[in-house]
């Protein structure tokens, strides 16, 4: 068997379809050749995971370059693919599925796709809100339109021994204690200003966090937040608050290495969020304009945290009411409160 996945244009979305990633291998076996068709900063996210075979690039650019549009179909149509399984939406993919040459396609149907598919598969209904199902459920939908037995919602990651080596770098050069006694705050996301939470919330969480409880917290950040992070570490004014900023690289293994050793991650509704329920971590998210049962993870350690005003969801990614309540009016006393729950529970009590 040769298969082609064309996976996730998120993230966090590409996290969510490792149960699916991970249902497609046991079902078709070691001896199956599957290919991950992907955005290259997507990437990063399943290294250290062992459900691909190869990884093939692409870019949005209809032009001749390496991962141009054109060259990419001709390296679809060179695999010789036996089926294609798209968990993406979107025409584009289709339309490249259609050209590889594959004589199954498998995706959902929407966008006026379904003539690119030689098998459309009807989003579902979630019969409770009245909404398609969640994005995990629906990626296993899909895995089980080629075949594939029911597989369980776990979120799944790995991290490779260079990722591991730059986060013992980290706890190092920062002089952390042991992950247990780490708390990771991530602040950023990369679908907009919506979604954050003010800096000086996460500023006064840190320092309560240091202070109520005697740990270390960690700022997480990606290339383009250091600014944010360092201001976090400032307004907190704690010696045990300290951050990635610092570092000369930032690269997403080195977030999933460092959130996979800390105690904690308290989050936006972004990427990491996924990296902390697929280790197995307490995970405290907080929801402004998107809506949680849209990514609901079936994870019992995650406490999802959101004021449900009646401008909720508005699923944009700058508040169009410019008020930015959701997140604003979401206190430090409330985010504390759920940090708090998870950091008393006892062992039995976090696995329950």
């Amino acid at each position: 068997m040769r298969l082609g996945i064309f996976l996730p244009n998120w993230i966090g979305d590409v996290v969510m379809a490792t149960p699916a990633l991970r249902a497609l291998r046991n079902h078709f076996g070691p001896e199956a050749h599957l290919v991950g068709i992907m955005r290259p900063y997507v990437a990063a996210a399943l290294e250290g995971t062992p459900w691909l075979s190869e990884a093939l690039f692409y870019e949005k650019s209809y032009g001749l370059s390496e991962r141009g549009w054109w060259r990419v179909v001709a390296r679809l149509r060179a695999a010789k693919l036996d089926k294609i399984l798209l968990l993406t939406n979107s025409t584009r993919t289709g339309l490249m599925a259609r050209l590889s040459g594959a004589g199954e396609r498998i995706g959902m149907t929407g966008e006026g796709r379904s003539w690119l598919l030689s098998n459309p598969v009807t989003q579902p209904i979630d019969t409770r809100s009245g909404l398609p199902i969640a994005t995990i459920d629906a990626y296993i939908h899909l895995a089980a339109a080629v075949g594939c037995p029911p597989e369980s919602p776990r979120l799944e990651l790995g991290t490779t021994a260079a990722d591991e080596r730059a986060s013992d770098r980290v706890w190092q050069r920062l002089r952390l204690p042991s992950g247990d006694r780490v708390v990771v705050l991530n602040t950023g996301g990369a679908f907009g200003s919506a979604k954050n939470w003010p800096l000086e919330h996460f500023a006064e969480l840190a320092r309560r966090i240091a202070i109520d409880y005697g740990l270390a917290v960690l700022v997480n950040c990606g290339p383009n937040e250091r600014d944010e992070a360092q201001s976090v570490v400032k307004q907190a004014n704690d010696a045990r608050v300290t951050s990635l900023a610092d570092e000369p690289s930032l690269p997403l293994g080195l977030t999933k290495a460092c959130i996979r050793r800390a105690r904690m991650l308290v989050t936006t509704d972004s990427g990491p969020r996924y990296f902390g329920i697929a280790f197995g971590k307490p995970v405290i998210t907080l929801f402004g304009p998107t809506d949680p049962r849209m990514t609901e993870t079936h994870y019992d350690r995650e406490t999802v945290v959101s004021l449900s005003l009646e401008c909720q969801p508005c699923m944009e990614r700058t508040c169009p009411l410019v008020h930015h309540r959701c997140m604003r009016d979401l206190s430090v006393d409330v985010v504390r409160r759920a940090v708090a729950r998870q950091l008393d529970a006892k062992p039995t009590e976090q696995a329950a």
